[in-house]
């Protein structure tokens, strides 16, 4: 065995001759060497495929596993590639990996040929030393002390233990090849268990070369680059079964049937997660992604109850609105008369037309609002600050504590190490290692960013045509409705007016636009952030993090903060409107009940639509084109459809398949905390949806995708970040919603300070809350069209009303703010303030009080740091014990009488 210094981007692989491997007598297996390579196989006679198990994960002898399968059809064309693969195949055997290739007649489409790699106990065990992978070198003896009261409670939504606890737990260490004895290797078969397995071999998979030395082409490398040219079709380690019954070989595990049985069924959604069957399966990263939406989901059941409260609340006080009593009466709302809401095509119209919206919006305006919106202020902290204790505590439990990013800066991208032709010393480990000069790395980043802005920009266009699409659809709605002939329609007529109209149409049409800017900005964002040439993994996947989460932001929130913030906010008054960017487009103003019940019916259409769309896309979308590409193999009986030709007829989970996972719930994350006070039901709605959307995701990864390669992550990433964030923000968005949006403060403003009467109710306060304007002063570019009034409109009446607080004509500051106004306003500022720093005092004194590690763990941490480092020195002085004691022995040639009859790994642990 020699090391290659790699001339091949800097990369070294370990390169072992097929003598050094195959025959290792220490690996523990059988070797069958006749058919080991995919080389020995072309001229082989086809094996009858009823005389062996075709749903099995080892090669042919039933010894040897198969950790990886790499799947191709000979083109027409096909030279160049069949040479790539003959010396990609024949360079991974030269690191010590065994193939094995079912020739295409004996798959069932009659085209495809399957090579299978098998990583033997050598190359195993040198990538384990190479990659710091930890395995058990003792069992865990710290007493569990973690028995919960009334643990008897929780008994309906357990699983079974061995469900729950796949395997004992132990005190782990990092591999060390040249110490092999001082670990738990009891059998080197199952050592390793198959999720590591797969990651080894993927490991070198992707930094193995498909060129001769002599060529020198350093582009040339990587089962990725492989797959992208076609030259394989796919690359994938298998599942251990199939789904819906256990395996027939007794030394296959069979998780991937418990795991459908006891976690991907719809059935289960009252169960808890087996979360250490899914990271012992399929990784710490898939792991962890799902330990934190389960978590997720749990917080969510408290806020979604506080929310159905506040809703209920709304409801239970409907009685109690004096404002809506106001506008529906006929004495009050059926004798005011409304100013036109659009130049020349809208009419003037009676207050008590909005009567329905503003029933509508008492159920989301009210005072359970603002503790709402105070009490998701506080509760997004709860979340994130008892999702760092959990995370701890995973880390500890699956051996991550130690685990740093920094480790993976050894595990570089292939792509980094074979585009960086550059090189240069790295201080820390004193070796040369690819760079990407700074200039280029500026240059990169200067052109990634213009295109992020470019798409943000085009979103901003696009919501700007919404916004004009608004404009300009609302006079014709007025128009044709004006003489209502939708109140006829039996339940829904009286509540279509031209507003619901324009704003369910427009946000419908902002969904579609958000849908499509989503699909071509993905392919964008990947396309910049590989063009960027990242270092690691990790650091790609941060790039591409901020990227899609900054265009995610923009595209799905922009128009809910449109309808909050900026509608209604900029109109002017008769006489003097605002127009949209000096168009003829008058800005849009807000119904006498406000612009909340606007956005609440903005965000329930945006966030419903993508949970509904979203759900059908990940469940529907996977089962169709799986159902399609396994079509002929159904009409063949069961023992003729091998493992590795079911698992290729399903889909690639692929690299970024988690990406979207998060980036879908983050999104949900900020609908139910930056927009929450205009829609107390939307953590319900969430609820609701993340106990589908579990259950759905552990579907569609056991039944629909291949097995993915196995990765680690100690936590959620750049995701945690951006989750603090937007808690942050939520806390300002919310308050300048109830303040702004809300007609919570102009309410106690007049409640307090104006009510005529000095009494504590609100009536009278629609009649103060109007300004009036002389009909005679409308310019005529204002005025509406005479067949546009309605019919009860006549000459006698002079002046209409507009939502303001201006002083009227005639007054010597006609048409000027009055002082309600400045109150008003000044309420609302220090209403912000006040709430901001409220909440925000009571988030750090949360997250002050709540350590981010808990306390039993830190200490379980350290005690077993200390019992690892007592362990190595004990097996240090006892080895050199041997190594003395050998020597004597052999010096005066007698027999060893210390543990005459045991193996040394024995004596070791006896010794420990």
């Amino acid at each position: 065995m020699h090391r290659i210094t790699g001339k091949a981007g800097g990369d070294s692989l370990i390169e072992m001759s097929p003598t050094d491997s195959f025959n290792d007598d220490t690996n523990g297996y059988h070797q069958h060497v006749s058919s080991s390579t995919g080389s020995l196989q072309q001229g082989q006679s086809p094996i009858d495929k009823q005389q062996q198990s075709k749903d099995s994960v080892f090669f042919r002898d039933g010894v040897r596993r198969i950790d990886f399968v790499l799947s191709y059809i000979d083109d027409k064309d096909g030279e160049r590639k069949q040479e790539r693969r003959k010396v990609y195949e024949a360079n991974l055997v030269n690191v010590g990996l065994e193939l094995e290739t079912e020739d295409k007649s004996e798959s069932d489409d009659g085209k495809t040929y399957f090579v299978k790699v098998h990583a033997p106990w050598e190359v195993l065990a040198t990538y384990a030393d190479v990659l710091k992978i930890k395995v058990p070198f003792k069992v865990n003896d710290i007493p569990d002390n973690s028995d919960m009261p009334m643990n008897w409670l929780s008994t309906p939504f357990r699983l079974p233990e061995h469900i729950m606890h796949p395997e004992p737990d132990y005190f782990t260490a990092p591999f060390n090849k040249s110490k092999s004895d001082f670990f738990l290797i009891d059998d080197k078969a199952s050592f390793f268990p198959p999720s590591v397995r797969n990651r080894i071999v993927y490991y070198i998979l992707s930094r193995c070369s498909y060129f001769k030395d002599e060529c020198g082409d350093k582009d040339k490398k990587g089962i990725k680059r492989l797959l992208n040219n076609n030259t394989y079709t796919a690359a994938f380690p298998l599942h251990d079964c199939r789904y819906w019954t256990k395996a027939n070989d007794a030394n296959c595990e069979s998780e991937r049937y418990h795991l459908h049985k006891h976690w991907a069924r719809f059935f289960c959604f009252f169960k808890e997660q087996p979360l250490n069957l899914i990271r012992k399966y399929y990784g710490e990263k898939i792991g962890i992604y799902f330990a934190w939406l389960g978590f997720y989901t749990e917080m969510l059941l408290f806020a979604a109850i506080v929310g159905t409260l506040c809703f209920v609340y709304g409801a239970l006080t409907y009685d109690d609105n004096e404002w809506s009593k106001e506008i529906c009466s006929d004495q009050i709302g059926g004798n005011i008369v409304m100013c036109p809401l659009c130049d020349k095509k809208c009419g003037y119209w009676k207050l008590n037309s909005t009567c329905n919206s503003s029933w509508q919006s008492h159920l989301f305006d009210n005072v359970g609002t603002v503790f709402f919106a105070i009490f998701m202020g506080i509760w997004v902290t709860l979340f994130l600050e008892f999702w760092k204790r959990r995370q701890a505590r995973l880390e500890y439990e699956w051996d991550l504590v130690d685990f740093e990013e920094e480790q993976q800066q050894l595990q570089l991208r292939p792509e980094y190490e074979t585009k960086c032709t550059n090189r240069k010393l790295n201080r820390i480990t004193q070796e040369m290692e690819p760079y990407l000069p700074i200039t280029s790395k500026f240059a990169r980043t200067c052109l990634s960013g213009a295109t992020v802005l470019l798409w943000i920009s085009l979103i901003i266009a696009c919501i700007i045509g919404v916004i004009a699409y608004r404009l300009a659809v609302y006079a014709a709605f007025a128009s044709i409705m004006k003489d209502n002939p939708t109140t006829n329609l039996q339940v829904v007529g009286p509540y279509i007016t031209p507003q619901l109209a324009t704003s369910v149409t427009a946000s419908c049409i902002n969904f579609v636009i958000i849908m499509i800017l989503n699909l071509m900005y993905e392919r964008v964002a990947v396309w910049i952030t590989d063009m960027e040439i990242p270092k690691t993994h990790l650091e790609y996947e941060n790039k591409l993090t901020v990227k899609m989460f900054l265009f995610q932001f923009v595209n799905y929130y922009s128009s809910c903060f449109y309808v909050a913030f900026f509608k209604g906010k900029f109109v002017g008054y008769p006489g003097n409107y605002a127009y949209m960017f000096g168009s003829k487009l008058r800005n849009e103003e807000c119904d006498p009940g406000g612009c909340l019940i606007e956005l609440t019916t903005q965000l329930v259409i945006v966030m419903t639509g993508k949970q509904v769309w979203g759900n059908i896309q990940e469940a529907l979308v996977p089962w169709m084109m799986n159902w399609w590409g396994s079509r002929k193999a159904r009409n063949h009986p069961e023992s003729l459809y091998s493992r590795w030709e079911q698992d290729n007829d399903l889909q690639g989970f692929g690299q970024l398949g988690l990406f979207y996972e998060y980036l879908e719930m983050v999104i949900q994350f900020g609908f139910i905390t930056l927009f929450v006070a205009s829609f107390p039901l939307a953590p319900l709605l969430a609820l609701i949806n993340n106990i589908i959307e579990v259950r759905v995701d552990a579907w569609k990864l056991t039944t629909q995708f291949r097995r993915p390669v196995a990765a680690k992550a100690h936590s959620i990433g750049a995701w945690e970040e951006i989750l603090n964030g937007m808690a942050v923000l939520s806390v300002v968005t919310n308050a300048f919603i109830v303040a702004f949006t809300s007609d919570m403060i102009p309410r106690l403003v007049y409640m307090y300070a104006y009510h005529p009467k000095r009494e504590m109710n609100m009536k009278g306060y629609i009649n103060n809350s109007l300004s009036v304007f002389n009909i005679a002063a409308i310019p005529y570019e204002n005025k509406p069209d005479d067949e546009e009034n309605p019919s009860w409109f006549n000459s006698s009446i002079s002046s209409c009303r507009y939502r303001d607080y201006r002083y009227p004509s005639g007054h010597e500051n006609q048409y000027d703010h009055t002082m309600q106004f400045w109150h008003i306003l000044a309420a609302k500022l220090a209403f912000i303030i006040i709430m901001e720093h409220v909440v925000f005092l009571v988030k750090f004194f949360v997250a002050w009080m709540i350590p981010d590690v808990p306390s039993d763990v830190r200490a379980r941490v350290k005690r077993e740091r200390y019992l690892v480092q007592e362990y190595l020195h004990n097996y240090e002085v006892e080895k050199l014990k041997l190594q003395l004691s050998q020597n004597i022995h052999e010096e005066c040639n007698c027999t060893p009488m210390i543990y005459p009859s045991l193996p040394k790994h024995e004596v070791l642990s006896e010794c420990l």
